[in-house]
């Protein structure tokens, strides 16, 4: 380590597959680097839209009013990819989709989403990095353990054309490895108690995207006033592809017609940052940047890996040892239909036909 200057030292997932090969690995690490230089990556922090979640919310002032249970009934964070292991599956099959995105992707944006504002996001010095990264840690202290009647885990098939999970030679012919899940976490405290967090990931699906939906609740006493089933309000956050911030409305339905019809409030990226939307850096760009600037509040802490394997741990030691099931789907579907009905059980509603087109 350098003695002029300064040392960073830039570390990639994973962090371990649970708490204990997590504290080994965090053994390892501390005997040598001390915590001030060591940037753990994920590259998710680095997205345009997970860098302007904190922005969107703080610096508006009609958002963070209704950013609370008070208000919103359900949050939505969705990955899916399009595709399969391709040839790959030797190391996805030891870590699997909970591990693999949910455990540090997708906990990551579920954190930003939640945490109370933080004392300052912008500023000169290296404590300017920790007030988000303190406030992202209180929300993982708060979760409630999860609860196994309301996880989904499933495994894709090969359709004509493309081949199943367990045909990659890669793969064991008897892996019990999910490539898709379906989890609903709950935080308890007072902001969010008593809206579930809904975390769907996987592989093989009928798309590539990576969303947060926020389902608000319905304008009350809307189907008196319209005899009619008023649809919630949903404000959607789309990561990728095509980064966009889109509001669901009710309106009326133009003429003479008084039928609510939902349309939107559109801020999609391409068009409206035309000028700069092609030089958006990626994601690790942005990151090593950051490295380079000494700002820390795009990494993961070690306390906060900590207290997010203490809440996926017991999750899937308990996968592991009441062997879930596996429900089969096929390549290029929504996924099993098990996760849809587990979806609306804990209260998000599918509503109208209505579908945003970028």
């Amino acid at each position: 380590m350098s003695t002029t200057g300064w040392t960073r030292v830039i570390v990639e997932k994973p962090f371990g597959k649970d708490s204990e090969s997590f504290e080994q690995l965090d053994r390892s690490m501390s005997a040598i680097f001390t915590e001030d230089i060591v940037y753990r990556i994920d590259h998710y922090l680095g997205k345009e839209m997970t860098q302007n979640l904190s922005s969107l919310r703080f610096a508006n002032t009609f958002l963070e009013p209704i950013w609370n249970r008070n208000h919103i009934s359900s949050v939505m964070i969705t990955f899916k990819e399009d595709f399969g292991t391709q040839g790959r599956g030797g190391y996805f099959d030891q870590y699997g989709i909970i591990r693999d995105v949910m455990q540090n992707h997708l906990i990551q944006v579920l954190t930003l989403f939640a945490m109370e504002p933080p004392t300052k996001f912008v500023g000169a010095g290296s404590e300017i990095s920790e007030h988000v990264r303190d406030e992202k840690v209180k929300v993982l202290r708060a979760f409630d353990p999860v609860r196994l009647d309301e996880v989904v885990l499933g495994q894709y098939l090969g359709n004509e054309e493309e081949p199943g999970y367990k045909e990659d030679k890669t793969v064991p012919d008897d892996s019990v490895t999910p490539t898709y899940a379906a989890v609903v976490f709950r935080i308890n405290n007072p902001r969010w108690d008593g809206v579930p967090f809904i975390m769907r990931a996987g592989k093989a699906l009928n798309e590539r995207k990576t969303e947060i939906r926020i389902q608000f609740k319905r304008p009350p006493a809307s189907t008196f006033m319209f005899e009619t089933d008023v649809p919630a309000n949903e404000l959607v956050v789309r990561v990728q592809p095509g980064e966009a911030i889109y509001m669901k409305t009710n309106v009326k339905e133009p003429g003479l017609s008084n039928d609510i019809v939902t349309t939107e409030l559109d801020l999609s990226y391409k068009k409206r940052f035309q000028d700069t939307y092609s030089q958006l850096p990626d994601a690790y760009t942005r990151l090593i940047l950051d490295t380079l600037r000494g700002d820390k509040s795009s990494f993961v802490r070690d306390d906060e890996l900590r207290e997010s394997w203490k809440v996926f741990t017991p999750l899937l030691k308990s996968i592991e040892e009441k062997k879930i099931e596996l429900i089969p789907y096929e390549y290029g579907s929504r996924g099993p239909a098990q996760a849809d009905e587990l979806i609306m059980r804990v209260g998000f509603k599918y509503t109208g036909t209505y579908k945003w087109h970028d």
